[in-house]
């Protein structure tokens, strides 16, 4: 028998799964959309990864990263729950051990993430402004008829891109819409796009921040060449992209449960149970705060939202 671990990083917009073998080789791996269903995605991930793994693996820990990592983490029992910026930081450096400086554009948010000496020393991450991400882009791309994964060749095949206002989404959506009155070809207005992303990355979360060689660019936006592109031009660096960049969060949360010991293997049978949260608002004190309690099969298995312990203590109608 062979034991591997399993991670899953869990996005606003995607979901990875990766199961890792103990010598560090990706056995199996998905990537597919949330949907607003982090429980429902979960349950297609971890059946895809079932299906490409051989009977002899057996999944000996569980780590979770991402937006929802507390949620997915009491679903599958995870042996480790971790944010993004130290699980990204794992999963990269266990592929580029001198990496400086590491990239992350994700469908809703971007993290910069600073190592000096295989150590995270500075962050800084973007949930504001969708200028910079992969929803823009795609929003974008829709509305200029092109698939979103062709993006990056158009815009390879510009000469003269054209000057796309990065300030915020509006500004740019409308700026696109004049250019392309005044006839723009498309290549140009999608080169153009690549660089209003890049520069309102480097001005927001790149700002005030020292940007050192190696860089890597992860996240789903570093499959779009023209992005990549644009970043080298910017920076006047090489831009490392790896191939499993889009499943860098879910590699180091499967690096970081590495080790970990349970009482029992993880059954991948686990999805087929019934989950269900209940919201309530306490009236314990003044803060009113919002529960969140999630069950399987009708069992409590965690309740988060509180900010004293008596938060903890109210029970919800579940329906």
């Amino acid at each position: 028998m062979q034991t591997a671990s399993l991670g899953v990083d869990i996005g606003s917009v995607s979901t990875k799964g990766v199961v890792l073998s103990e010598s560090g080789e990706i056995l199996a791996s998905e990537y597919l959309w949330t949907e607003g269903d982090p429980v429902a995605a979960t349950k297609k991930i971890i059946r895809s990864l079932k299906r490409q793994l051989p009977s002899s693996v057996v999944i000996g820990s569980v780590g979770t990263t991402g937006s929802a990592r507390r949620l997915i983490g009491a679903m599958l029992e995870a042996d480790v729950v971790k944010n993004e910026i130290t699980a990204h930081a794992k999963g990269t450096l266990s592929r580029y051990p001198d990496v400086r400086t590491i990239i992350e554009i994700g469908g809703q948010d971007s993290k910069l993430i600073l190592i000096r000496g295989g150590v995270v020393t500075d962050y800084a991450m973007n949930t504001l402004c969708a200028a910079g991400t992969g929803a823009f882009l795609s929003s974008q791309a829709k509305r200029l008829g092109i698939p979103v994964e062709e993006l990056g060749d158009v815009a390879l095949r510009s000469k003269y891109p054209a000057k796309i206002a990065a300030r915020c989404t509006v500004f740019a959506e409308s700026d696109l819409v004049h250019k392309a009155q005044a006839g723009h070809a498309k290549e140009d207005l999608v080169a153009g796009l690549c660089h209003a992303v890049v520069l309102n990355y480097l001005n927001n979360v790149g700002k005030g921040k020292q940007i050192l060689e190696p860089i890597v660019f992860q996240g789903g936006v570093s499959k779009n060449k023209g992005v990549v592109h644009a970043f080298q031009q910017e920076l006047k660096s090489r831009i490392h992209v790896d191939s499993h960049s889009h499943l860098m969060g879910a590699l180091g949360a499967a690096l970081l449960a590495r080790g970990a010991k349970r009482s029992r293997p993880f059954d991948c049978e686990i999805v087929d149970l019934h989950f269900q949260t209940g919201v309530h608002t306490c009236v314990g004190c003044s803060n009113h705060c919002e529960i969140i309690s999630f069950y399987r099969d009708g069992s409590l298995l965690d309740r988060w939202g509180n900010r004293c312990e008596k938060g903890l203590c109210q029970k919800e109608n579940v329906s």
